[in-house]
């Protein structure tokens, strides 16, 4: 069967370099026995050496003649060969029960941040994820409290895994080379089950202090409490969210949490 032509509009760029596809896939070396789900494997270049890695693969591909040519040089997979949109995948489906599994890919770089995202909604099942993104939104998964290209996913994904960023690819050894560089990481889940504080309200913080990160976390937060109530005098408010560990981030969530509990308490005894 001929080659798969990119379409720029799944943003494919196809890895040709197989030393670096064999790297990409010796990050799951540790899990070994586990199910593995690939995501966007586009001609099988990392789904080879997963194979021969001896790992369980089912891979998502959305690109029908990816999968034809999925189909025809990896037959071995049958049905763990699935036709569909990895960000509408109930991975509870693919994966019935409650055993853990591993999350991989070469991630389109138009969708990957929604990727991390999905994964994040089986993160007491996806024991590890790894894979390649664009170099920016890889550096920007693993970055540390205190530097510029810490945002929202940073925080979210830190605060359950442990990301490393682990090595840079030039654009040269894809087809069609990119305009940009992309980065290899690899998240490995850390040991919370509970972060200590309301999860839904956490989320909520990191992203309203992120989405005014330009302005003091006092003042961003203003919008999550009722009018008029006053905010202790805590250090963190003073501070800018790009600034702040995970830990930090918790103990921020709980004071907005206490505050929404008082202003609750006071409307109902004034009722």
């Amino acid at each position: 069967m001929q080659q798969v032509k990119p379409k720029k509009a799944l943003g494919q760029h196809f890895l040709t370099d197989l030393s670096i596809a064999e790297r990409i896939a010796s990050t799951l070396d540790d899990y070994r026995g586990l199910p593995v789900m690939e995501v966007g494997p586009g001609m099988g270049v990392l789904t080879r050496f997963l194979i021969s890695g001896g790992h369980d693969v089912t891979v998502a591909e959305i690109d029908g003649e990816s999968v034809e040519y999925l189909r025809e040089n990896f037959p071995e997979l049958g049905e763990r060969i699935l036709d569909c949109d990895f960000l509408k995948t109930d991975l509870n489906e693919v994966f019935p029960g409650d055993g853990q599994f591993c999350v991989i890919g070469n991630y389109p770089y138009n969708i990957s941040s929604q990727i991390f995202f999905h994964v994040l909604d089986y993160r007491d099942r996806v024991v590890c994820c790894s894979g390649m993104l664009q170099r920016e939104v890889a550096e920007r998964l693993a970055a540390a409290p205190g530097t510029k290209a810490r945002g929202i996913l940073s925080v979210l994904l830190q605060a359950w895994y442990d990301v490393e960023y682990l090595f840079t690819v030039e654009p040269g050894v894809f087809n069609p080379p990119p305009k940009v560089k992309s980065g290899v990481i690899k998240m490995t889940r850390n040991g919370v089950t509970d972060l200590g504080c309301d999860p839904k309200l956490f989320k909520t913080v990191v992203k309203t202090t992120f989405g005014q990160r330009r302005k003091t976390i006092r003042n961003s937060l203003k919008g999550l409490i009722a009018p008029g109530a006053s905010m202790p005098e805590s250090p963190l408010l003073a501070m800018r969210p790009e600034q702040l560990s995970v830990e930090q981030f918790v103990a921020l969530t709980n004071i907005v949490g206490a505050l929404r509990g008082a202003s609750a308490t006071s409307s109902s005894d004034q009722d």
